[in-house]
């Protein structure tokens, strides 16, 4: 196999390009909406009986999961402590370089509420529950405090949580503003917004959130509003494409997803026919980790072409977390990550979602994953 050039790389024609490289200019590492400290059917209370030091090598191995999917970086919104961060950076451990938003907020009763019957909280390290603007504010601080990257709001109620509905309002429009503010006034964070309903994503998106994250409820008046705010989707269309199955998710689970996954659907492929700006985040966490890049093949599904279901995946993501001055794209003297396939993902999207096709995955100029090798190519 072959290495392409530069101007290979950037998507310029040449008759020497190996067919196992993927022809699009940019290269697929990001993944923006995660949950590494979650896996899929992971109950409630699990949270009070977790082995914190065990928990941390399960996410070590999740994080190393994630790296082989062809992901370099990644974005976790609720439940990972910043340590991790700082341990990828020292190279103790070995996974995508990481933002964190530390503790999801949201208001009593609400998405963020992990209390179980009892009153207990089942997971204090996911959560921040505040009522008031004042108190939204506290806790903004706080996740600042703690080295939050990114300041993860609730705007609507969600499908998991057992008190609400993805209709309902969580923190109002005053709070939403007030955690922006605060974002805004520390070197100018960035706020990334649950949001599923119509009336909570209008009032994340008044408010001036940087991300709309999931957007089931989006309507063609609310895609006006994202595109005037400049303000990116981040649709985790794996979490409805995902089979369902009553034997594997509580009821109250259950029933919400089956009522959303149609319109949830019609509404992320209406909101892409549209032009709003998505980047890829498959909420992993809530689904499988390890198949990131599977929700390309759903972006596709949805409506997008392929070469822009991986621009969600590389340039948009990278605007999304700040860093497209030194990621997104292959460019003379920018960061060096990128991934080979073997395959062609212009014709087969797919193929990115599956890790044993990955065959490289180079990260800052360090070879992270080599199959090649292995394989003697």
């Amino acid at each position: 196999m072959m290495y392409p050039s530069e101007a290979e790389w950037a998507g310029e024609p040449n008759s020497r390009r190996s067919p196992g490289v993927a022809r699009t200019r940019d290269h697929l590492c990001f993944h923006c909406h995660t949950h590494l400290c979650m896996t899929p059917g992971r109950p409630l209370v699990a949270g009070l009986t977790a082995d914190r030091t065990v928990e941390t090598f399960e996410i070590a191995e999740r994080l190393r999961a994630t790296l082989d999917a062809g992901v370099t970086s990644v974005r976790d919104l609720g439940g990972v402590p910043s340590g991790y961060r700082t341990a990828l950076e020292r190279d103790l451990i070995e996974g995508p370089r990481l933002q964190v938003a530390v503790r999801v907020i949201g208001h009593t009763g609400g998405h963020a509420d992990c209390s179980l019957p009892g009153g207990t909280n089942a997971d204090p390290h996911l959560t921040e529950v505040a009522d008031t603007a004042d108190e939204v504010r506290m806790a903004a601080r706080r996740v600042l405090r703690a080295g939050a990257d990114v300041v993860k709001v609730c705007a609507t109620g969600g499908m998991g949580s057992p008190y609400d509905d993805p209709d309902d309002e969580d923190l109002t429009y005053q709070e939403l503003k007030a955690v922006v503010d605060e974002a805004a006034r520390r070197r100018g964070k960035r706020v990334a917004a649950h949001a599923q309903g119509t009336a909570g994503i209008h009032s994340a998106l008044r408010a001036g959130v940087t991300s709309i994250e999931h957007g089931y409820g989006l309507t063609d008046e609310l895609c006006d509003l994202a595109l005037e705010r400049g303000a990116f989707l981040v649709p985790t269309p794996a979490t409805v494409f995902a089979p369902l199955d009553p034997a594997a998710m509580p009821d109250h689970y259950f029933r919400k997803k089956s009522r959303w996954s149609g319109v949830t659907k019609e509404n992320i492929a209406h909101a892409i026919s549209r032009g709003v700006p998505v980047a890829l985040g498959t909420d992993a966490g809530v689904v499988r980790h390890g198949r990131n890049l599977a929700e390309l093949a759903y972006l596709v599904e949805l409506g997008m072409d392929p070469l822009d279901a991986i621009t969600a995946g590389t340039s948009n993501a990278a605007r999304l977390l700040g860093v497209d001055d030194q990621l997104g794209s292959l460019q003379t003297g920018r960061t060096a990550d990128f991934v080979v396939v073997d395959g062609e993902p212009l014709h087969d999207i797919g193929v990115l979602g599956r890790s044993e096709h990955i065959v490289l995955v180079v990260q800052a100029g360090v070879v992270r994953k080599d199959l090649l090798r292995r394989k003697g190519m």
